[in-house]
């Protein structure tokens, strides 16, 4: 019987596009799963007969009740290189070997940029009224120069969106729990007072923190109180930093201006999830990482990781 992998989440049916497969071809059966699946059972069935999984960012958690059900998995491998979703003491304990790729941070950064300058100059609202026969002109935008942008986060990704506001003229402030005033200097923007300060003083705010227990639910409704009722939030990182319910409250009160979102507490969202309809949104399906570069390195590099684990040699091992 020979090897088969399965290659999840492929909305968009490129994954084998993407990469030079054929080169593994003659030992491993590749199937893409276009269709995302929902809860253990469905994973557990679906999955049972594949020796290979390839999985997309942190979409599809892996815990040791899941790998515990799939005793032809020997690979698994995520895009990027760090991925708090897998079990990777179970993974091991049943001699599953779990890779990574490179992931580049330009595609989110680049997200967060089209996310918010639409929610400035009111892109969505003023396309759509011209496409539909509507009024001419029906909005006033926001403007970037002089205004201050806040990032909660200043790392990898943080820090390029800092510099895409100052070219933009902005005021660039940013906190976390960890910043110092010198690494902010390092980027060229200002260390906040703190949280509370950086959220009542911008005018636009980002986040771009990576989720844990010090950063889940760190912007609630005493914090989106704070924000100026002209202000926008932008949130390319994880949902559950930003709590959900308190967000869809301040966006039908209109305590902001409005939001950025492209990521969720669920995902892909169900058709009824209020999300879906709120005001005051703009909201992308998750398309932080998805670009025609990433793309490639992820299923280049998920090849090379099959041909390195046939060969005996894994590559990019995880954690």
């Amino acid at each position: 019987m020979g090897l088969r992998c399965a290659v999840l989440d492929d909305y968009q049916g490129v994954a084998t596009r993407m990469a030079d497969w054929s080169v593994i071809e003659d030992e491993v059966e590749v199937v893409a799963l276009r269709e995302h699946l929902h809860g253990e059972e469905a994973l557990a069935e679906a999955l049972a007969g594949y020796d290979i999984v390839v999985t997309l960012r942190e979409r599809v958690a892996f815990p040791g009740s899941l790998i515990a059900r799939l005793p032809r998995l020997k690979l698994l491998i995520a895009s990027g290189m760090r991925n708090s979703v897998i079990d990777y003491a179970a993974a091991d304990a049943h001699g599953v070997t779990v890779c990574g790729t490179a992931s580049s941070g330009t595609p989110p950064v680049e997200l967060t940029w089209a996310l918010l300058l639409g929610l400035a100059r009111g892109v969505v609202e003023e396309s759509t009224a011209l496409r539909a026969g509507g009024p001419w002109q029906s909005t006033v935008g926001a403007d970037l120069h002089g205004a201050r942008l806040g990032l909660l986060g200043l790392g990898r990704i943080g820090s390029r969106v800092a510099r895409v506001g100052l070219a933009f003229g902005m005021r660039v402030s940013a906190w976390s729990q960890n910043l110092t005033a010198e690494r902010a200097a390092e980027a060229g923007v200002e260390l906040a007072a703190s949280k509370e300060e950086l959220l009542a003083g911008s005018d636009f705010v980002s986040v771009h923190l990576a989720l844990g227990e010090r950063t889940r639910g760190l912007v609630g409704a005493a914090e989106l109180a704070l924000m100026k009722p002209t202000a926008y939030l932008v949130n390319t990182s994880r949902a559950a930093i930003v709590d959900q319910d308190a967000l869809l409250t301040a966006l039908h009160e209109g305590r902001i201006a409005g939001a950025g979102v492209d990521v969720f507490d669920i995902e892909p969202l169900p058709s009824g999830h209020p999300m879906r309809t709120a005001p005051r949104l703009l909201a992308t399906p998750h398309l932080g990482y998805v670009s025609r570069a990433n793309f490639a390195a992820y299923y280049g590099q998920a090849v090379e990781n099959i041909r390195a684990y046939l060969a005996g040699s894994p590559v990019r091992r995880l954690p």
